[in-house]
């Protein structure tokens, strides 16, 4: 991590810099992963994203490592537990709808093959390099993040709106939405 990069984000955060130097934007394909992605930006609605990153770890060990058929498998007791564990965001109705969406996350797979196919069939299979030069140019959703949530949430899924599709998509890389003068635009670029 060198500080004289141009990054989009102007942040001192060093949660911040990290995701965004190493993980925000790069093409993730596999299901647990995803899956991680999914569940931390529904966490996010309505709260920080430094928040989401400084209890990441605490999530992350609170859903199994984001294993979905660990996940599928909590029951009424798991989420009494998870509404008392330190760095947990104890918010009943989102860690509900993680348990829900890991289901349905299983159903994906019999019908897909992956949850990978599913996601990445909305940019045909292959990242969207949009080439922004300012955020004022970034929507928080587009056609792609609306269909995604339609589909989502016709198949039972939770906590699915357009503009958390739409930020799941750029953090998984379905979208490089990295500004076009940060210097991980072209490396992101280089990936797909």
């Amino acid at each position: 991590m060198t500080s004289n990069l141009k990054r989009c984000w102007g942040t001192e955060n060093p949660l911040f810099t990290v995701y965004h130097d190493e993980e925000w934007g790069v093409p993730k394909h596999d299901d647990k992963t995803l899956f991680e992605f999914l569940v931390l930006e529904s966490f996010q609605a309505g709260l920080s994203w430094a928040l989401i990153l400084e209890r990441r770890n605490a999530l992350r060990k609170a859903f199994e490592d984001f294993d979905p058929i660990k996940v599928a498998k909590f029951t009424e007791n798991d989420v009494d537990r998870l509404m008392q564990t330190p760095g947990v965001i104890r918010h009943r109705a989102k860690i509900n709808s993680a348990i829900n969406n890991s289901r349905k996350i299983l159903e994906i797979r019999k019908e897909f093959g992956s949850f990978d196919a599913f996601v990445w069939k909305f940019v045909n299979g292959k990242p969207v390099n949009h080439g922004f030069t300012s955020f004022a140019e970034m929507p928080k959703e587009n056609e792609q993040a609306k269909d995604m949530s339609k589909e989502l949430k016709t198949m039972g899924f939770k906590f699915v709106g357009p503009s958390v599709c739409y930020s799941f998509m750029q953090a998984v890389g379905l979208v490089n939405d990295h500004l076009t003068w940060c210097f991980r635009y072209k490396q992101v670029q280089k990936t797909t």
